[in-house]
């Protein structure tokens, strides 16, 4: 029965995909406002198909530029937040040349950055601060890699620097993977949906297709700004902050 399912939705996620590249490029290519708007409708379709429910508390920003600081689980979490509002991301440059997800990072016109070549991080900011000065919403995964869901790791803070441009907010956002279908997530069913360590995305894929609905909270903190926190650094940890005491209160029911 789990590879049926498995089975239909992926053949649901691929019919919905396929036809949507094609709009997408074009959009691109034709109305910029559209491009961003366009992967958000899709997204939130995936979710309801995947069975991803969204429990979403606070709100986004969505009146000025934004620069999202989230934590990171999954491959999941692109769909998670791509439903929350329009947004690109923020990701490692192999991710441009993954099959399949990369053709998906590109057409979300995703800001690739090299995280190994240190004199790479000037320019990586300023491509990211013109987006920005575009009145863009981004999301950077600021721990750097994934975890297991039930922890935050430390926020690195070296592209924090991209929201030193006036009228730029960064806004924590937790993401909590606190349900399956319809209870608490045991500790020995995350590894089913959160993707960490060197984990094959094919097998995680089918696997988390097969076994059925998950809930999300996902956490909108109050905003911040670099000029109230002081320095990036300062900006960084404040962010951290957050983002670790969304998902205690999450997963602990507090």
């Amino acid at each position: 029965m789990t590879k049926l399912r498995a089975g239909i939705k992926l053949a649901g996620f691929v019919a919905m995909t396929l036809p949507g590249l094609p709009v997408q490029r074009a959009l691109i290519a034709l109305s910029p406002k559209g491009a961003r708007y366009f992967p958000h409708v899709y997204h939130r379709a995936v979710t309801w198909w995947l069975d991803i429910r969204l429990n979403i508390i606070g709100e986004p920003v969505a009146d000025r530029p934004c620069l999202i600081a989230a934590n990171h689980v999954s491959w999941i979490d692109i769909t998670v937040l791509s439903a929350l509002t329009p947004l690109s991301f923020i990701a490692k440059k192999e991710v441009n040349n993954w099959p399949g997800f990369g053709t998906l990072a590109r057409l979300q016109r995703t800001v690739f950055i090299d995280r190994d070549r240190r004199q790479s991080t000037g320019s990586s900011r300023d491509e990211m601060q013109e987006r920005l000065k575009a009145g863009e919403t981004l999301v950077l995964f600021a721990e750097g890699t994934s975890s297991d869901g039930s922890h935050v790791l430390p926020f690195k803070s070296a592209y924090f620097a991209a929201a030193e441009i006036p009228d730029v907010v960064v806004q924590p956002v937790t993401l909590a993977y606190r349900g399956h279908w319809g209870a608490p997530m045991m500790r020995r069913r995350r590894p089913y949906y959160a993707w960490y360590g060197d984990m094959e995305m094919g097998p995680h894929l089918w696997q988390a297709l097969a076994l059925g609905p998950i809930e999300v909270d996902v956490i909108c903190h109050k905003p911040l700004t670099l000029a109230e926190a002081g320095n990036r650094k300062a900006l960084a940890r404040k962010a951290e902050e957050a983002v670790r005491q969304g998902l205690v209160q999450a997963l602990t029911g507090t």
